[in-house]
C-alpha cells in the first residue's frame, strides 16, 4: 500500500472583529453561500503565505498572524482534497470583493438568516473550538458522512 496520495491543498480564514465574521457570498455553483473566503496554495508556497496572499485577493485585507487552528478534508477522485483552516482579527486595509463573491460582515447572531455553505455552522465550530481540529468527510455506502474531532 503506498503513503503517497495525490493531494490538492488549500486554506480558508475567518477574518473576525468581535461577534462579527467577515463573509463571502460566492457565486460559483460548485460552491455557493455564504462562506469563508480562501483558495488554493501554489506550488512551493508556505501555507501561511498562502493564506496571507489568499485573504489580500479575495478580501482586499493584509492579515496578520493568522493562527492555525484545524483541518478540513475530503476524499476527491484520485486522492484527497485538504483544507487548512485559520483565523484572525488582526488586519489592516479596507474589504473589497472579487470574482469569487461579494464580501460582507455579518454578526454571528445573523448567521441563521444566511444561505450558509452546506455544513457552515459545523466548519466555524472547529475554527473556533480548541478541543476540535479535524471536519472530514467520508463515504460510506455511497453516502456523504460529516466527523468531527
Amino acid at each position: 500500500m503506498s503513503r503517497t496520495e495525490n493531494v490538492e491543498l488549500t486554506v480558508l480564514c475567518l477574518i473576525y472583529d468581535g461577534d462579527k465574521y467577515l463573509l463571502q457570498d460566492r457565486v460559483g455553483e460548485d460552491w455557493k453561500g455564504y462562506t469563508l473566503p480562501g483558495g488554493h496554495i501554489e506550488s512551493g508556497e508556505s501555507i501561511v503565505d498562502a493564506v496571507i496572499r489568499e485573504m489580500k485577493e479575495e478580501t482586499g485585507l493584509i492579515i496578520k498572524n493568522p493562527k492555525l487552528c484545524g483541518v478540513k478534508q475530503f476524499p476527491i477522485k484520485g486522492g484527497r482534497y485538504i483544507v487548512f483552516l485559520f483565523k484572525t482579527d488582526e488586519y489592516d486595509g479596507d474589504v473589497i470583493s472579487s470574482k469569487e463573491g461579494e464580501m460582507h460582515w455579518v454578526k454571528k447572531e445573523d448567521l441563521s438568516k444566511l444561505d450558509l455553505v452546506n455544513n457552515f455552522i459545523e466548519l466555524l465550530q472547529v475554527i473556533l473550538d480548541d478541543k476540535l481540529t479535524e471536519f472530514q468527510y467520508v463515504v460510506e455506502d455511497d453516502e456523504w458522512k460529516l466527523i468531527l474531532k
